[in-house]
């Protein structure tokens, strides 16, 4: 895949590569692309075997990159190779390994018989036909890749295979030869021929897990429904869905999975949007509403008008950003990258120096080569490569699942540190949009027919507080009066006839510039702005003048996530507090309603100087979280240490994606949390894998070199290092969101 980075003059370029087996593989790989004329940035990714490749536009520059990788020895291919693989049946690639298996298990035998103290050898004939397939065909793989290896000048777990395993089939080889006709000497074939066994033995494993890992992204390709009912001239025509345009109108029968982005023209039905956003209710879908493609149709009936289609879809942005995610490096990685550029010709070293230490103080020569041999099978840096990739797929990938879409490794690995977060107050707090809070009446007035009149004035309105007493009456279910000689008066209000009778319903500036008295509300007036609230007012004009009816307040509502979200945040010590753009006496009412206190609320702040605010926080020394709607909130978002949007029905999704590391896809607000645990978790498992994986070299290498370990055993301990490293990380997949426990 290529992509044209928007603002930069810069291509960013996917590439599959096959044929890595080590971190000195990727570090190999990584050298290699990065000499490429034009190459500014390179991450390969040995778990997901790609690379992905920043690089200046020119000719041919995707054939380059190609051949750098081919001359490097590794096998360039599809950048969505392994997704594509791990469609495969769980015993794919296994042939091999039972061939192997059946040729080992007869050196086996004896030195299994040992331990029953049955002595007995196979004839040192037979032991060569079963080991020399094993070495040579099976282990081919190891030659070529530890050849390119030494003409790159470097080093990677192919090689120290290679040589190791040729050094105990010489060895065996040369003692057979030297040996009298009537003798059975102790040969080491069985070494050979079992450590390349288990080695390809754990690389099956490990492919295996790797496509457990990228169950994820293959659940959302799964998504999307290979086929749309278009509505044409002619009813209804099943056409592929790479032919379906924007402006279609598709039919979605009860069932079936959305196509594509659109908006509901005709019908009704409710919605699963689970694997998108998490969320486990269905949602209802009604005219005019927005449907994603990917979630799946209830029981109705629906036709949709297409709004995006292919790489312009929710769920393909979803993807590319789980994607991004998995193909990223984390911070905690160059570490790695570092210990195994030079871990491969120092294990040759500690080799040599095992081998000369046994022959110089006196053991015998072939002593000498297996125990050389042995710290070069136990010290493959297999392990140590996947350490940190996978557990950031694992990571990432059950988060995505439940909702929350990691953007790039740095933000994971930071969130969990996370000292102060900050939250938006409008649409992230909030519900986002004006509800009619209070409805006042004189005493002894019943408020129904009050409210149904100001609804009937406002019904044809489309402003944000018309609506919202629109709601309010819908909500009690009242009947609306029929309403006449409607006028606006622009920034001000409405007037409208009922039976005979003018009202009028606007500002509270505007009441008083008409000549409306006030006095009687002047008691409510004082309490609903000291609450910060936006009022308006409801009055009739009577040839004695204008009368108000009732006084209406409007205010945004706290969304029922907020309050036990700041609260769980709080309880694990870190500090919260709230932006907002409102005036301190509407911020502080919000902050009471939500939990915070008067000292935790920034108020009175501009869209433009969020940023800064973050930007000031940073620089106590803090680790900041930013949680924002992802629309006005972009620029703070891209500040803060971690960005968290929340994608919302007002289309900041893509806003979110791309400003911010971090992407609720719904806006429950227990998803914070959960965001900075999966972060904890997953960084938790890296810190593990990598302790496992240093540990098994740091510990095996000079059991190796003091003999206390056999080739067999240390090939057994060198595929399990890789196999434990994978399991680890796949513990992750079993995680889930505090409140979906």
């Amino acid at each position: 895949m290529t992509t044209l980075n928007s603002g930069e003059a810069c291509l960013r370029i996917d590439l599959g590569i096959h044929g890595m087996t080590c971190a000195s593989c990727v570090a190999r790989a990584e050298r290699a692309l990065k000499k490429v004329p034009g190459v500014q940035d390179v991450a390969v990714n040995l778990a997901t075997e790609s690379a992905r490749i920043m690089v200046a536009p020119s000719e041919q520059i995707e054939a380059r990159l190609k051949r750098a990788v081919r001359d490097a020895g590794y096998e360039p291919v599809a950048a969505n190779a392994a997704i594509d693989a791990s469609s495969e049946s769980a015993w794919a690639g296994f042939a091999p390994v039972g061939f192997g298996l059946a040729l080992s298990l007869p050196l086996m035998l004896p030195m299994l018989g040992n331990w029953f103290g049955l002595h007995w050898m196979l004839p040192a004939w037979l032991q060569f036909a079963l080991a020399t397939p094993v070495q040579f065909i099976l282990g081919a793989r190891f030659y070529k890749a530890g050849w390119h290896a030494l003409l790159a000048r470097s080093g990677n777990m192919d090689l120290l295979v290679s040589i190791g395993t040729t050094a105990g089939w010489l060895l065996s080889v040369w003692l057979w030869l030297k040996s009298p006709a009537d003798s059975l000497p102790h040969l080491y074939f069985e070494a050979s021929a079992v450590v390349i066994t288990l080695v390809l033995l754990g690389k099956w494993l490990e492919a295996r897990a790797k496509r457990q890992t990228t169950s994820a992204i293959r659940a959302l390709h799964k998504l999307r429904p290979d086929v749309a009912h278009l509505l044409g001239l002619d009813g209804e025509v099943d056409v592929p869905i790479d032919e379906v345009l924007a402006g279609d109108e598709l039919v979605v029968r009860p069932g079936e999975r959305f196509a594509v982005d659109g908006l509901v023209q005709e019908g009704q039905t409710q919605v699963d949007e689970s694997m998108l956003t998490g969320e486990p209710l269905p949602v209802a879908k009604a005219v005019g509403d927005r449907v994603t493609g990917g979630t799946l149709n209830g029981d109705g009936r629906v036709i949709v008008t297409v709004k995006a289609v292919g790489v312009d879809t929710v769920l393909a942005n979803i993807i590319r950003l789980v994607e991004d995610a998995q193909a990223g490096k984390a911070p905690i990685q160059r570490l790695v990258d570092q210990v195994s550029a030079v871990f491969v010709p120092v294990v040759l070293v500690l080799a040599a120096l095992t081998f000369l230490g046994w022959w110089l103080t006196g053991h015998a020569f072939d002593l000498a080569v297996i125990h050389a041999v042995t710290v070069l099978v136990i010290a493959c840096p297999c392990a140590l490569g996947l350490a940190t990739p996978v557990a950031i797929m694992a990571g990432t990938g059950v988060a995505a699942q439940h909702g929350i879409l990691i953007k790039d490794a740095q933000a994971l690995e930071l969130a969990h540190k996370a000292q102060v977060v900050v939250f938006d107050k409008t649409g992230t707090l909030t519900v986002g949009h004006a509800r009619l809070t209070d409805f006042v009446v004189l005493p002894g007035e019943d408020e129904a027919p009050w409210l149904g009149l100001a609804a009937a004035i406002q019904s044809g309105s489309s402003h944000p507080l018309a609506r919202a007493v629109v709601e309010a009456a819908q909500e009690k279910h009242l009947a609306l009066p029929s309403v006449s000689q409607i006028v606006s008066a622009p920034g001000k209000g409405l007037q409208g006839t009922v039976d005979g009778v003018d009202y009028v319903i606007g500002n509270v500036q505007w009441m008083r510039e008409i000549g409306g008295n006030l006095t009687p509300f002047d008691e409510a007036l004082k309490t609903l702005q000291s609450r910060g609230t936006t009022l308006a007012a409801l009055a009739r004009r009577t040839t004695a003048g204008v009368e108000l009816l009732a006084l209406m307040a409007f205010g945004d509502e706290p969304k029922a996530s907020a309050a036990p979200a700041i609260a769980a945040l709080r309880a694990q010590g870190i500090r919260v507090l709230m932006l907002s753009g409102d005036n301190q006496a509407a911020a502080q009412a919000m902050a009471l309603l939500v939990g915070l206190q008067p000292d935790e609320v920034i108020s009175d702040v501009l869209p433009g100087d969020k940023a800064a605010h973050i930007t000031a926080l940073k620089a106590q020394g803090q680790i900041v979280v930013m949680v924002g709607d992802g629309v006005n909130d972009a620029p703070a978002l891209a500040a803060a240490d971690v960005g968290i949007a929340m994608a919302n029905a007002g289309g900041g999704t893509d806003v979110a994606m791309h400003a911010a590391g971090i992407t609720l896809m719904r806006g429950d607000l227990a998803l914070v949390a959960a965001a900075l645990d999966i972060s904890h978790r997953t960084v938790g498992k890296i810190r593990q894998n990598l302790f496992w994986a240093f540990i098994y070299n740091v510990a095996g290498i000079p059991l190796a070199a003091f003999g206390v370990l056999n080739p067999v055993m240390a090939g057994a301990a060198m595929a399990m290092s890789s196999v434990s490293v994978m399991s680890n990380a796949l513990l992750l997949k079993r995680w889930k969101p505090v409140l979906e426990k």
